[in-house]
């Protein structure tokens, strides 16, 4: 096995990922804080960014596959490695339609693995489930795609050693006094069918009100969301700060534009 990367990175793509605005983001944490949340973790940009700032972490998110596949990174990581590298060398238009339409019955280690695969080789790493909870999204058109990134699994591995991940939704978690707590929620008026549930209005102001609880206990919260009215109306009270990112997803090479979010802290 080749030797851990100093500096680990998402191991999947993610829609939305906060990699770019991290440098954003760093200027509204608090100076200090003790244990870190996320608890809509995704591909953990912004996790990885600071991992040097954080002691300990709780990493979480409602998407029990994408948990299962940081559980076995830090637990099996070789063994991933080995199956990763079939189904690189196995790629094919057929296999990918096989690995797709095959979730059943499967052990923890080939889930994790097959959900690495269909990340690295669907349209733009999208993850998108029907109303039945099924992946459904189209490979993409990559002539050679990078399923294995050997390396940085290692290093993902080794930053994940104290970390604490859970299957389990935002209002979950109980963060206490010096904590803080970073959400990167799906957006307002935005792709949402991460989940079978997906994540509207109502979830968005339930947030909200976890958001208050937080703080009143003592902890430091941080959003990112849409720069939206309805956004703006439901956190006024908090600081908000307009960044501009990065859109990565459009099937037209067009419309992945600078959009306006917002940076929600209290």
């Amino acid at each position: 096995m080749p030797q851990v990367r100093a500096k680990a990175c998402p191991f999947v793509k993610w829609v939305g990922g906060k990699r770019a605005l991290v440098p954003e983001i760093a200027k509204v944490l608090p100076k200090q804080f003790n244990e870190y949340y996320e608890p809509f973790v995704g591909g953990g940009a912004v996790f990885f960014a600071l991992k040097d700032r954080i002691n300990k972490a709780r990493l979480s998110d409602l998407n029990a596959e994408l948990i299962l596949t940081y559980e076995m990174i830090r637990t099996k990581v070789e063994e991933l490695v080995k199956l990763l590298k079939r189904h690189e060398r196995a790629h094919s238009a057929e296999h990918y339609l096989e690995v797709r339409g095959d979730a059943e019955n499967k052990s923890s280690l080939h889930r994790a693995a097959r959900f690495i695969y269909l990340n690295k080789t669907c349209f733009n790493g999208l993850y998108r489930v029907n109303k039945s909870g099924k992946f459904n999204v189209p490979m993409g058109r990559y002539s050679n795609p990078k399923v294995c990134d050997e390396e940085n699994l290692l290093a993902v591995s080794e930053a994940l050693k104290k970390v604490k991940t859970r299957a389990g939704s935002f209002d979950e978690i109980a963060p206490k006094k010096g904590d803080l707590v970073y959400c990167d929620p799906p957006y307002d008026a935005c792709f949402t069918d991460y989940t079978a549930g997906g994540f509207g209005e109502a979830s968005q102001e339930h947030l909200r009100r976890c958001a208050d609880k937080w703080r009143k206990k003592g902890a430091h919260v941080i959003v990112s969301s849409s720069d939206t009215p309805f956004i703006r109306r439901i956190w006024e009270g908090y600081q908000l700060k307009k960044v501009l990112a990065p859109r990565t997803v459009s099937s037209n090479g067009n419309g992945r534009q600078p959009v306006s979010e917002l940076l929600i802290a209290g």
